[in-house]
């Protein structure tokens, strides 16, 4: 049994355990922690509204509201609302790319190996997420807002292509892949990866979703073709 203690003060008994309570932080250092977290929370709200209205339906106010802030309070952390959505696409896209650069760096295994858990995980962490949005996105407002789609050109599709035509040659220089035109490799890929992202932030919010079809298999079967051919004995 607990043995308590009782304290008498001169509006109340307050009784307490021998167990040592942990205080709760001042409101100043939760005001800070709130403070630090505020960049992320808005960055958030403007993934989900950006992916959910377009860029240019979506209001700088109602970034704020999502994330449950004053418009004065956005202002304090991004100048405009393109500043806002070039951070969205550095944190929930371009980060993305540099951490796999190293992650491949280090890789030991087969290129084709390589090829598959990149696809993989690029399906698992952007396509099928809201981040997968942000190239529809760009796609369909890119006319209107091309210094954004200058940002999104250097900064994710150049060092995309990039990534896989490194992964491409390493399996050229290996021996396990045969010479090729590596630029049109990688167009044929990309090309793959543009068609899953449209099919599940275009035509599955709008309509009931086919069953029968599996992004993730889709993009390994591009890869058995492209790796493979049609051929069952392909000539030299």
């Amino acid at each position: 049994m607990v043995r308590r203690t009782a304290y008498i003060t001169n509006q109340s008994v307050i009784n307490m355990s021998d167990a040592t309570l942990s205080p709760e932080p001042p409101p100043v250092a939760r005001r800070e922690r709130r403070k630090e977290a505020r960049p992320g929370e808005l960055i958030q709200a403007a993934l989900e509204l950006f992916v959910e209205k377009g860029f240019s339906a979506t209001r700088s106010e109602e970034v704020a509201a999502r994330a449950g802030v004053s418009k004065g309070t956005l202002f304090l952390y991004f100048q405009s609302k393109e500043d806002l959505f070039r951070d969205v696409i550095r944190t929930r896209l371009v980060d993305h790319f540099l951490a796999w650069g190293q992650e491949f760096e280090d890789f030991q295994g087969p290129t084709e190996e390589m090829l598959r858990s990149g696809l993989q995980a690029w399906w698992e962490r952007i396509g099928n997420t809201p981040a997968g949005g942000l190239t529809k996105l760009v796609l369909s407002e890119s006319h209107n807002f091309p210094e954004i789609a200058a940002y999104y050109q250097v900064s994710v599709v150049q060092p995309g292509r990039d990534l896989l035509g490194r992964i491409l040659q390493r399996g050229i220089d290996r021996g396990e892949f045969r010479p090729i035109d590596v630029p049109q490799a990688v167009m044929s890929i990309v090309s793959a990866m543009v068609f899953v992202m449209t099919w599940r932030h275009s035509i599955v919010p709008c309509t009931p979703q086919d069953a029968s079809f599996d992004p993730l298999a889709f993009l390994m079967t591009h890869v058995d073709l492209l790796l493979h051919g049609l051929l069952s004995s392909p000539s030299a």
